[in-house]
């Protein structure tokens, strides 16, 4: 019978911080699934769904200096249909790491709110 996780971690290898989110979830000894989002994009829908769970607002889960690069401004951040359309089409603009547990999600920064997360 499968693992059912008790926390998934929308990862980026490269990133000190979703590398310290994994840490805390293994310290903790939580059952991850690890989902390199770079590889495997959150289409819109996943998106839709995962912002629906995030405890922070839309606009936080856009990395605001690479958006700004695209031609984003903060005011294309406030609707969340934009924020969709935006991550489906550049997924390296997410903010990481994200956890997910049940019905939450929390943009894992700084280190300690991904530890306090997996720890709750």
């Amino acid at each position: 019978m499968p693992v059912v996780a008790d926390v998934i971690v929308l990862h980026n290898p490269r990133c000190t911080k979703s590398r310290a989110a994994l840490a805390a979830a293994d310290d903790a000894g939580a059952e991850v699934e690890v989902v390199r989002y770079l590889d495997e994009p959150l289409d819109s829908g996943a998106l839709r769904v995962l912002l629906a769970k995030l405890e922070d607002p839309p606009s936080a889960l856009v990395r605001r200096a690479d958006a700004k690069g695209l031609g984003v401004t903060l005011g294309d951040l406030d609707d969340t249909e934009h924020v969709i359309e935006l991550l489906a089409a550049h997924p390296a603009l997410m903010e990481r790491p994200v956890l997910i547990r049940g019905d939450r999600a929390i943009i894992g920064r700084p280190t300690e709110r991904a530890e306090d997360f997996v720890r709750s």
